[in-house]
């Protein structure tokens, strides 16, 4: 094998825990031998269909055993397969969906009626499958995903065979711009998993005896873990095949709509061991229900809660460990396109301070002159990962060199983050360049000013945005969801920044909004928040 492959990698913890729970997803318990057969139906299946080496297999679904099923199907055959986000709209399905060259779509039943109208445009795809979700009959042009797996079949691999280039390709819409499909070797990608979470499968398959002996600790059942947040983006995706991959088993929520109360059901319930999370906008939720009612859920089970995506506060950190002092929350610096670029561990009586990390291996931060950033100079700079990274951005060149650059003879990945390096070589991240605000030439990292303000009693979320201004060229508005029960009070919010950071980085304006209307990943779209900003304030693009 030419590298690690998923599919080697569980059909070897099959054989070694046939009967433990691979998901569990409500009452829905699937084993690690069923979880096997149904993904070499739906190989089996896709292959009979006429797929061939590194066709891209689209999943349009919401969490559930369906999502990992298919990924795990599409391996066994070298197939590819690629994300879809369930809120995306017409255009950027089609989009999507055409520049992925998609051959076959797994659906929840629920986007039948979207789907109709845009299957005549989509002549690429030759395979709808459909998964029943209670919400009507399957369409007359797709094929049952229940019929597709209980194909009859041995277990599957395909004629071409599998390899660690076989590709994951998980599409990203950033800040700006149309989605872009990040491709992950998957060699790649289970050693920058493994890597970051100090597994021993980072190491070369060589030198641990193959799959075989790279499992070998595998006895028993692992973790459990549970995704809060969709396996439609990387935090849910990613975490999930690292806990398959340690011999655990993956549990999904089945309400689609966050239900804190079921997520803490659900922890006690299965005896959750592993939890991820993204950021503020999870924990705070969670830290309501948990203040309100201390002694009525069981978490001891929990051992560690992981974080990536936006920032999480160290306060709100702080709280949760009061909860459950024996858990220890990993905030990972990751993205689509860089795992590992650095993490912050918080423990009881330790918690870290909110957006500081410790570097990864090899990690970076480069100026816009492309000169290193030394520790303790306060320069600005992008943050660049080594080793591990995607091999680009699908038939997309041009984005391709400007993400993924050669420094001094390494391959780095620089997504865009931006950073301080400080005096004890950690690191202190400031934001994406890309929604970067310029103020009388100053640069202003919205991210720093919003966690200042979400650290007020007053504010449930924050964005901050850059409007045009004829003194200073973009002035900075802050749009603010208040807290239950509070009023806004712009000027002392206001002042509460300037409080904590430079008066140039403060609020002009405070712009009051019902809900900020995160994305279930937590990111937000700044697109949506300026304009709602401009039309409050009656100024003109």
């Amino acid at each position: 094998m030419a590298g690690w492959n998923f599919a080697d990698l569980w059909e070897e913890i099959v054989g070694r825990i046939p009967d433990a729970p691979a998901q569990v997803h409500g009452d829905r318990r699937t084993t690690w031998s069923e979880f096997d057969a149904r993904a070499n139906g739906l190989a089996r299946f896709l292959l009979d269909g006429g797929a061939e080496h590194q066709d891209k297999v689209a999943l349009y679904l919401y969490n559930g055993p369906e999502y990992l099923e298919s990924c795990y199907g599409a391996w066994k055959a070298g197939l590819v397969p690629v994300n879809t986000n369930y809120r995306y709209v017409d255009e950027e399905l089609l989009y999507l969906w055409d520049n992925a060259d998609a051959i076959a779509v797994v659906f929840h039943g629920v986007f039948t009626e979207r789907i109709e109208h845009l299957r005549d445009q989509l002549p690429g795809v030759r395979h709808w499958l459909w998964v029943d979700d209670g919400s009507g009959p399957a369409p007359e042009w797709a094929t049952p995903y229940e019929e597709a797996v209980a194909t009859a079949t041995e277990r599957v691999e395909a004629p071409w065979g599998r390899s660690g280039d076989d590709l994951l390709m998980i599409y990203t819409g950033g800040t700006t711009g149309m989605p872009k499909g990040v491709m992950w070797r998957q060699d790649d990608l289970i050693g920058a998993v493994c890597s970051a979470s100090n597994q021993l499968l980072a190491a070369d398959p060589d030198e641990v005896g193959g799959v075989t002996g790279a499992l070998a600790a595998i006895e028993g059942p692992g973790l459990p873990g549970l995704p809060a947040c969709p396996l439609m983006h990387g935090t849910g995706w990613f975490t999930s095949l690292l806990y398959l991959t340690a011999g655990g088993s993956v549990v999904t929520l089945v309400n689609r709509h966050l239900d804190w109360e079921e997520l803490l059901d659900t922890i006690e319930r299965e005896r959750v061991g592993a939890l991820t999370i993204v950021g503020d906008a999870f924990s705070k939720p969670i830290l309501a229900r948990l203040d309100a009612e201390p002694d009525r859920w069981d978490l001891s089970s929990l051992i560690l809660v992981s974080s990536s995506g936006v920032m999480w506060s160290e306060p709100i950190k702080a709280r949760l460990l009061a909860h459950h002092p024996t858990m220890m929350l990993i905030d990972a610096f990751s993205s689509s396109e860089a795992i590992g670029l650095g993490q912050s561990v918080s423990t009881s009586g330790a918690a870290e301070r909110t957006a500081h990390f410790t570097l990864g291996p090899g990690v970076i931060v480069v100026d816009d002159d492309g000169a290193l950033v030394q520790a303790g100079s306060g320069i600005r700079g992008r943050v660049a990962v080594p080793g591990r990274t995607p091999i680009g951005y699908y038939k997309d060149p041009e984005k391709s060199a400007a993400t993924f650059v050669e420094i001094d003879g390494t391959r780095y990945s620089m997504p865009g983050d931006y950073a301080t390096v400080e005096a004890d070589g950690s690191i202190t991240l400031l934001g994406r360049g890309s929604v970067c605000i310029n103020t009388g030439g100053e640069k202003v990292f919205p991210e720093e000013v919003e966690e200042v303000l979400k650290t007020h009693d007053t504010v449930a979320d924050a964005v901050v945005v850059g409007v045009p201004d004829e003194t200073f060229g973009e002035a900075i508005v802050a749009v603010v969801e208040p807290a239950a029960g509070y009023v806004l009070d712009g000027g002392e919010l206001i002042a509460h920044v300037k409080a904590h950071l430079a008066g140039y980085k403060a609020p002009k304006q405070v712009v009051e909004i019902d809900t900020i209307g995160r994305a279930p990943n937590a990111k937000v779209d700044y697109k949506r928040m300026k304009a709602f900003a401009l039309e409050a304030l009656g100024i003109e693009a």
